[in-house]
């Protein structure tokens, strides 16, 4: 008899061990993440959606461009999650303030303002220049038969900054000044003769015309700017850190391999001169 109860307590201290034993590491594996794993840095590109060549969303629901394509291989070449955020482009810089995202990487144009506000900016990267599309049995050929016209342009560009600026004169000579939240709605309020021209990036132009009949750029030389990438204030590593992967892409020849696909803005990429 006594040695039953001997067995009995033998066998339930046996029980209690395990089942400490058990718990214990249940505990550690649920709440201890293995100490090799690294957490991967997610860097939130801020783009406008509607502007190809250089970032757009396309009609499978994922984002495209040539400016799309560079930064993902950037976050490729250094390891790090790629996402894109769609930013309303006159709150732009609100929002990159706001942290929704990491930078605006969106055929940006660089202006001496956001300079003097303080923002990083990249070595520019691509030379643009401004241009009025017109319909082709428009009988527009120039500036001057704007004249008392409907001009449509994208709220928050460098466009409406020039016409409101340095161009203030010539837009003084049209009827009106449309403003619209983006390039898509500009051309469609074209297409639907809402306006007889839209001031836009030549670039935009030229994919415009490549993909819809009936349409020309008056060309006529209304100065030139560059694209660059813009960081908040305290992000200047953040901005040398991209700069420094993007002089990797065009060294082992990634960046020329992504140009191709874009034949339109090939030869204004400053880093493939």
């Amino acid at each position: 008899m006594k040695m039953k109860k001997i067995l009995a307590v033998t066998l339930a201290l046996l029980m209690l061990v395990t089942c400490f034993a058990a718990c214990g590491k249940k505990t550690q594996d649920s709440t201890t993440a293995p100490k090799n794993e690294e957490t991967k840095r997610k860097f939130i590109m801020g783009v406008d959606p509607e502007y190809p060549p250089f970032s757009n969303l396309g009609d499978d629901g994922e984002y495209t461009g040539f400016d799309i394509e560079v930064c993902k291989a950037v976050c490729d070449y250094l390891g790090w999650d790629f996402e894109v955020f769609a930013v309303n482009w006159d709150n732009k810089l609100v929002q990159l303030d706001a942290k929704e995202c990491d930078c605006i990487w969106s055929g940006l144009t660089i202006l001496d303002s956001m300079k003097e506000q303080g923002y990083v900016i990249s070595k520019p990267y691509f030379d643009n220049r401004q241009v009025l599309l017109v319909k082709n049995d428009s009988g527009f050929n120039t500036s001057k038969d704007l004249s008392g016209k409907y001009v449509a342009v994208q709220l928050g560009t460098s466009g409406e900054k020039l016409l409101n600026n340095d161009l203030k004169d010539l837009a003084a000579t049209f009827k009106e000044v449309v403003t619209c939240d983006s390039f898509l709605k500009c051309f469609t309020e074209l297409e639907g003769n809402a306006v007889d021209a839209v001031f836009v990036d030549q670039p935009v132009a030229d994919e415009y015309i490549a993909n819809h009949n009936g349409y020309k750029v008056i060309d006529e030389n209304f100065g030139v700017e560059q694209y660059g990438i813009v960081f908040r204030s305290t992000d200047q590593e953040l901005c040398q850190e991209v700069e420094k992967a993007v002089a990797a892409l065009v060294e082992n020849g990634t960046y020329a391999k992504i140009a191709e696909k874009y034949p339109d803005i090939k030869d204004n990429l400053i880093f493939l001169k």
